[in-house]
């Protein structure tokens, strides 16, 4: 049993699946919307043969079409009613995407696989609702906003990459298509600094898996997170003066006229709260986490280095 899965798994026996078989069904269509015969035969242990049997079902359904892309057979579940199902009708993996969004999905559904148990946020509510029950604002989350005006959307964590989350840790998933830069990574991280500075502050570990295919991209992945793991370590060191600044505010809040004396007065604690800031802001250099690995990819892998 996946236990992030809640149980959806059994709403598919409707359309015929149950057991093993409808959990990978929906593990593909909550994470991805696509997977490779390789990905389904790692999964469900099968040979090829019963995997190549396994698609041609889905697809005599007509809930999926099997695609070719950079020489693989690629699977996309597109059924509107199995993903309602689900309890996901809206979501975009069912639709067809650029290959850039095709092999992030692969890539984000390899890592998924790979590590079943983690308590994955499936979805956007599932990921929005987790960090508000936590008393993180939807103001610090990663959101695109789409239309305008009195028709504008806001889709939060629009790049749909896998969150899992509990009550040690966020383990924030990166998939590289194939990126010749670092720009997307840096990009990325910027959406998501303020979410991670904020469960930072709450204890948290804020931990980043980045996915790859090569061994360039593993090499320029691990350089990159190294130095947001070095500013979290700066981060760490501003800890002294954020709690002199709590002190600060407390004896001014609470009247507490003999602790303002000792400090120097009024004014005196004013313009020490205001120098502490600045240390607190000049050791929180943007985005910064705990900890990182580069997880490349075997069943897509891109080079043979």
């Amino acid at each position: 049993m996946i236990a992030h899965l809640k149980g959806r798994e059994k709403a598919l026996e409707a359309f015929g699946w149950a057991g093993r078989k409808a959990e990978w069904i929906a593990l593909a269509c909550l994470h991805s919307g696509v997977f490779t015969r390789d990905q389904l035969s790692a999964h469900l242990r099968i040979d090829r043969f019963k995997a190549l049997r396994f698609v041609q079902a889905m697809t005599g359904q007509g809930l999926a079409a099997e695609e070719t892309f950079h020489g693989r057979k690629v699977c996309r579940v597109y059924s509107r009613p199995v993903y309602r199902a689900l309890g996901a009708e809206h979501i975009r993996h069912r639709k067809t995407a650029s290959e850039e969004v095709l092999l992030r999905r692969l890539l984000s559904l390899d890592y998924v696989i790979e590590h079943p148990g983690l308590p994955w946020l499936p979805t956007e509510p599932e990921k929005v609702a987790a960090f508000e029950a936590l008393g993180i604002e939807r103001a610090l989350l990663p959101v695109r906003v789409y239309g305008r005006a009195a028709r504008e959307t806001r889709r939060y964590f629009p790049v749909k990459l896998p969150v899992a989350l509990d009550e040690r840790r966020a383990l924030f998933v990166y998939a590289d298509p194939g990126h010749d830069t670092a720009t997307a990574l840096r990009s990325w991280g910027g959406a998501h600094q303020e979410l991670w500075r904020a469960l930072l502050s709450l204890g948290l570990a804020v931990e980043v898996a980045a996915v790859v295919r090569t061994a360039r991209e593993a090499a320029r992945a691990r350089k990159v997170l190294g130095h947001w793991v070095e500013a979290a370590a700066e981060a760490n060191a501003a800890d002294p003066a954020r709690r002199e600044i709590a002190r600060i505010e407390q004896a001014i809040l609470g009247m507490d006229d003999a602790e303002v004396e000792r400090l120097g007065g009024f004014q005196s604690c004013l313009m020490r709260i205001a120098e502490l800031k600045k240390q607190v802001r000049s050791a929180c250099p943007g985005t910064a986490i705990a900890g990182f690995t580069a997880w490349r990819s075997r069943r897509l892998r891109g080079d043979p280095c």
